[in-house]
């Protein structure tokens, strides 16, 4: 097995050319701040950015804690690659790395100088310092339950030739850890509640009122919506409606990962205008 090391400081964005770099050296394994991957696939470990503390981050990032490692470890023992990249910050954690996954040191090593400009170095510093935003080299589906609760968003990456509609070449995620200066937020059931409910309230056929009931979990939450229903309208379509938006609305305002949404028309309501009494929505 050999090994090549991706070395740059931090936030001069060698996640966010990691991929690249893999593809152009032929290698399919990367390992990145904690975890194993394969293509867009996390195949063992934990990502550093979910930790707490900056401390917490090193010491995940360089597979520090034996459970950690001994994963990870198994898992490539399991899949034997011929190749693997490794990202760090320095010669010295590229070799911390390799130590406590028990591979050999790198035959070559790559700075970010040399794949990147200073311009995308400069802009990547820029924001890192301004923004605490980080870049995971999965997409976000595949971590999406793993970060709920973080702000969470996917990266995109397109390409297009002449006329052509463009074509995505790869997803990668961008995720502002709680260790980040900006600090943790927390959002209440009560906020969660108000979002839900106001964007029920927006799709027509929805009256005013109605309940909320909230399931919190590591992975994310469950919803259940108890709502009053226009009499006459299409019942199923309008619910399917309220399940969708809503699902669409707390992910996006809150990072939450939200599981499930279960919507029940709890009682009918009857417009003033009896001309639309019946009158499909």
């Amino acid at each position: 097995m050999r090994t090549i090391a991706l070395v740059g400081r931090s936030g001069t964005g060698k996640s966010h050319k990691a991929q690249w770099v893999a593809q152009k050296n032929g290698i399919e394994f990367i390992i990145d701040d904690g975890i194993l991957i394969k293509g867009n696939k996390v195949l063992a470990g934990r990502s550093a950015k979910r930790e707490s503390t900056k401390i917490g981050a090193i010491r995940c990032a360089i597979f520090q804690e034996p459970e950690h490692a001994e994963e990870v470890k198994n898992k490539i023992a399991e899949l034997n690659p011929e190749s693997i990249l490794i990202l760090g910050t320095s010669y010295s954690m590229i070799e911390v790395i390799c130590k406590n996954l028990d591979l050999p040191l790198p035959e070559r090593i790559i700075k970010i100088e040399d794949v990147s400009s200073k311009r995308e170095i400069s802009t990547a510093l820029k924001i890192r310092e301004t923004t605490g935003k980080h870049i995971i080299p999965v997409p976000t589906l595949e971590i999406k339950k793993d970060f709920s609760g973080f702000l969470l968003d996917p990266l995109r990456i397109f390409r297009k030739k002449g006329k052509a509609k463009p074509a995505m070449l790869e997803e990668k995620s961008v995720v502002r850890p709680t260790y980040s200066y900006m600090g943790k937020y927390t959002i209440g059931d009560t906020t969660i509640s108000q979002i839900a409910l106001y964007t029920a309230q927006q799709v027509c056929g929805i009256g005013s009122g109605g309940k909320v009931f909230i399931e919190n979990n590591s992975e994310g939450i469950k919803l259940k919506l108890e709502l009053s229903i226009e009499y006459g309208s299409d019942m199923q379509e309008v619910l399917r409606k309220v399940q969708k938006r809503v699902r669409e609305i707390i992910e996006h305002m809150t990072g939450l990962n939200v599981l499930s949404v279960e919507v029940i028309a709890k009682r009918l309501y009857f417009t003033q205008d009896p001309r639309k009494i019946n009158q499909k929505i």
